[in-house]
C-alpha cells in the first residue's frame, strides 16, 4: 500500500480508538451518578440437546451465539461469523463464501443445518460455493460436538453447526414481536438490512422476514498476491482491493403455524439469492438461488411410553451458476428432501432419551464444459438414538446411529471423462459415549468417546476435471471405503458467580482419512490433486474463560481464549493440508448503564508445519473493537460500531484454499442500528 493511503487511514485509527474509549470517559464523568441498567436476556434453549437441559448440565461440548452477542459478531457468512471462536476457523474463499472448519476438519465432516435439517446446498462440494443460509436472519447459531451429533447425520466427526431462524413459530404468541437491523461500512462497504416479525392470536402465528446486502470489492492492506506468480491463479495484481469480491444478496421467508398446549404444526417457504465474485477468477460471477419449503410438527405431554413426537421435513431446490463475462459456463443443481421423525420416550428407570429415523434423497447435476463432478443421485436412511442417565453427581450419555447410503453416478461428461454409470453402497455406523461428573458446586469434568464412520461424497468418489476455483485438477477415487475414526474428548469446567473457565483436549485417530492431496504434477495448467484415504491423527486443545475483574462504575470483564490443532498423515509423518495455526486471544468487555464497549486481540501464530506441496503462512495479530449504546425506548434501540483489524495487518487464513491470493479485509469501521419490539 502507498504511504499516502496509509497516512489517509491514520484519522480512521484515531477515530476508532476514540470510539472505544469514549464510553469509559463518559461513564466516569457526566454519567457517574446515573443508576446502572442491566438488561437480562431470557435463557436460550439449546436445541443441540434433545432433552432440553441448560448448558452447564450438558455432557456434550456445545457453544451458542444468540441475541445481542450474535448481532455484534455477525459477519456476511456463517464461516466468518464463527471464525475466531475456540476450535473454529473457516474455509475463507473471499468475503462471500466461507464454511466453518472445526478442529481442523471441514467439508462433509461439518454438518451445516437449518433448524436441525440439512441446508442441502452445494457448499460442501467446493469452497467457492456459499452456504445458502445468511447470518442476517439467524436468531441463534449452535456449534455441537460429541454424542448429540448423531441426531443430525452420519459422519459429523468435526461437529454440527445448527442455524436457528424460527421461521416456523413453535410457541404460542398473542401479539406482535420482531426485530430489525441495518449496517453500513466495513472493509467491503457493506449496506445491509434485515427485518423479522411474528404476529399471533394465541392459537395461530405468522412469521415474516426479509434481508438484503450489497458490498463492494474488499479493501485489503497491500497486494492480494503473495509468493506465487499472478498467472498461476488469475490476474490479482491489485493493491488495496481484492478484485471481484463485490456481492449483492437478498432473501426472505414467510411461515405460519398452529400452536396448542401440547405442540405445534407449521410450514414455511423461503428464498435466498446471491450474486458474488468468485475471487479466484476475476471475470467469473456466481449466481445462486435456493428455494426451500419446511414443515415442522411436534406434540408432547403424551400419556404413553412415547411422551413426545417431533417431525421435520425440508425440500430444497438449489441452483448455482458460474457466469464468465456474461456467459453461463457451469451450472450446479441440487434438489433434495430430508426428513426426521423423532420420539422421546418416558423414563426407563432414570434413563431419558430419544430415538428417530432420518432420510435424505438428493439429485445433483453439474452441467457445462467445466463440470468436474458427474450428475449423481444420493439416498440415505438412518436410525439413531440418544440416552442420558444421571447417577448421583454424574451424568452418562450414549448416542448411536446406523445409516445406509446409495451413491449413483450417471457417468458420461465431456469426452466421457466420468466413464460408465456406477453406484456405490455404504453402511456407516456411529457410536458416542459421554460422562459429566460434578466435582463440587464450581468444578465439573466432561469426557466423550466416539467412533465415527462417514460415507464418501459424490465428489470424493467420482470427480474428474478442472476445478478452476481451487486451481486444481481434481481426481476422485471410486475405490474409497468408509472413513473411520475413534476419538476422545475431555473438558474441565469451572464456574463461580461472574467467572467461568473451560479447557478441553481432543485426540482423533482415523484409519482412513479421505482428503485431496496435491501430487506436485500439473494437468492442463492446474495442480493435480488426487483423492485418497490415509491413516491420520488429529490432536489439539481449546480454552475459553471469562472473569469479572472490576465492579463499581460499570462492570469490566476479562475474556481469554485459545486453540491448537495438530494433524498428521501417519503414512508420511507430514502435516495434513490447511490446518489452522495455534491462536491465543484476550479482550476486555466494559458496560455501564446503556454503554458497552469491547476490545479484542487475537494472535495467530505462523503455520510452518505444512504438507509437502503447501505454502507456509505468516503469523498475525488481529485487533478488533466495538462500542454500543442502548436507548431507553420501548423498541430497545441500540446503535453500535465495529472496528476490525485496527493494526491493518495482512492476514491469511491458512485453512483457505486461496490464502495466497485472498487476504482478510484491512482496517475498517462498520456502524449499525438494531431494535426489538
Amino acid at each position: 500500500m502507498s504511504n499516502s493511503n496509509r497516512l489517509a487511514r491514520k484519522p480512521i485509527a484515531i477515530a476508532i480508538t476514540t470510539l472505544f474509549f469514549t464510553p469509559l470517559l463518559l461513564t466516569t464523568t457526566s454519567f457517574a451518578a446515573e443508576q446502572q441498567i442491566n438488561i437480562d436476556a431470557p435463557p436460550v434453549p439449546i436445541t443441540g440437546n434433545p432433552l432440553g437441559v441448560g448448558s452447564d448440565e450438558l455432557v456434550i461440548p456445545v457453544s451458542v451465539l444468540s441475541g445481542r452477542e450474535l448481532s455484534l459478531k455477525r459477519e456476511s457468512t456463517i464461516g466468518e461469523t464463527l471464525n475466531g471462536s475456540p476450535g473454529v476457523s473457516s474455509t475463507y474463499f473471499g468475503p462471500n463464501a466461507s464454511r466453518p472448519v472445526i478442529r481442523g476438519m471441514d467439508g462433509d465432516r461439518i454438518k451445516v443445518m437449518q433448524n436441525g435439517v440439512g441446508a442441502l446446498d452445494a457448499s460442501a462440494l467446493s469452497p467457492d460455493h456459499a452456504v445458502a443460509v445468511d447470518p442476517l436472519i439467524a436468531e441463534q447459531i449452535e456449534v455441537i460436538r460429541g454424542p448429540a451429533t448423531v441426531l443430525y447425520g452420519a459422519g459429523a466427526v468435526g461437529g454440527v453447526v445448527n442455524v436457528i431462524d424460527h421461521r416456523i413459530p413453535k410457541e404460542s404468541l398473542d401479539g406482535l414481536i420482531g426485530r430489525a437491523e441495518t449496517r453500513f461500512g466495513g472493509a467491503d462497504n457493506e449496506r445491509s438490512g434485515a427485518a423479522v416479525a411474528d404476529v399471533g392470536n394465541g392459537l395461530f402465528a405468522i412469521h415474516a422476514d426479509f434481508y438484503t446486502r450489497k458490498t463492494d470489492d474488499l479493501e485489503i492492506p497491500g497486494s492480494a498476491i503473495r509468493r506465487i506468480k499472478a498467472n498461476d491463479h488469475g490476474d490479482h495484481v491489485s493493491n488495496g482491493k481484492l478484485v471481484n469480491s463485490a456481492a449483492k444478496s437478498d432473501g426472505g421467508a414467510i411461515g405460519a403455524s398452529l400452536t396448542f398446549d401440547q405442540g405445534h404444526v407449521g410450514v414455511s417457504y423461503s428464498e435466498s439469492n446471491s450474486n458474488y465474485g468468485t475471487v479466484s477468477e476475476p471475470t467469473v460471477k456466481v449466481d445462486m438461488l435456493s428455494k426451500r419449503w419446511d414443515l415442522s410438527s411436534e406434540v408432547h405431554g403424551l400419556d404413553s411410553f412415547i411422551q413426545r413426537m417431533k417431525f421435520r421435513m425440508a425440500y430444497t431446490d438449489y441452483q448455482h451458476q458460474e457466469i464468465d463475462a456474461g456467459v453461463v459456463g457451469t451450472t450446479f443443481l441440487n434438489k433434495g428432501v430430508e426428513t426426521t421423525l423423532e420420539a422421546g420416550h418416558t423414563k426407563i428407570g432414570e434413563v431419558s432419551g430419544v430415538f428417530g429415523l432420518q432420510t435424505q434423497n438428493t439429485r445433483f447435476e453439474a452441467l457445462g464444459d467445466e463440470a468436474f463432478v458427474p450428475s449423481t443421485h444420493t439416498a440415505s436412511q438412518g436410525l439413531y438414538f440418544y440416552e442420558e442417565l444421571p447417577i448421583d453427581r454424574m451424568k452418562l450419555s450414549l448416542g448411536g446411529r446406523v445409516d445406509k447410503f446409495n451413491v449413483k453416478s450417471s457417468g458420461g461428461g465431456v469426452d466421457d471423462k466420468f466413464g460408465e454409470a456406477s453406484a456405490k453402497k455404504f453402511t456407516p455406523k456411529n457410536l458416542s459415549a459421554g460422562a459429566l461428573f460434578s466435582i463440587d458446586e464450581n468444578w465439573s469434568l466432561a469426557t466423550n468417546l466416539t467412533h465415527t464412520e462417514r460415507a464418501p461424497t459424490q465428489n470424493e468418489l467420482f470427480s474428474n476435471g478442472a476445478h478452476v476455483a481451487t486451481n486444481q485438477y481434481e481426481i476422485g477415487n471410486k475405490n474409497l471405503n468408509v472413513e473411520k475414526a475413534n476419538g476422545l474428548d475431555a473438558q474441565i469446567r469451572w464456574k463461580r458467580e461472574k467467572h467461568s473457565l473451560s479447557v478441553s483436549g481432543f485426540y482423533t485417530r482415523f484409519t482412513n482419512f479421505i482428503s485431496i492431496y496435491n501430487t506436485g504434477e500439473n494437468v492442463d495448467g492446474l495442480r493435480e490433486a488426487n483423492t485418497i484415504g490415509v491413516p491420520a491423527i488429529f490432536t489439539g486443545m481449546e480454552a475459553q474463560g471469562k472473569f469479572r475483574i472490576y465492579e463499581g462504575v460499570g462492570d469490566l470483564n476479562l475474556n481469554l481464549r485459545g486453540d491448537y490443532v495438530r494433524a498428521t498423515n501417519q503414512d508420511t509423518g507430514s502435516a495434513l493440508p490447511r490446518i489452522a495455526p495455534m491462536r491465543l486471544g484476550a479482550g476486555f468487555d466494559y458496560e455501564f448503564g446503556q454503554f458497552g464497549s469491547r476490545l479484542d486481540v487475537l494472535h495467530g501464530f505462523k503455520q510452518d508445519r505444512v504438507d509437502n506441496n503447501e505454502l507456509k503462512t505468516d503469523g498475525y495479530t488481529l485487533v478488533n473493537a466495538t462500542a454500543s449504546y442502548r436507548f431507553k425506548t420501548d423498541f430497545r434501540l441500540e446503535v453500535f460500531a465495529k472496528a476490525r483489524n485496527l493494526l491493518d495487518q495482512d492476514i491469511r487464513e491458512h485453512s483457505s484454499f486461496l490464502k495466497e491470493i485472498a487476504p482478510m479485509g484491512g482496517r475498517s469501521l462498520l456502524v449499525g442500528l438494531r431494535g426489538e419490539f
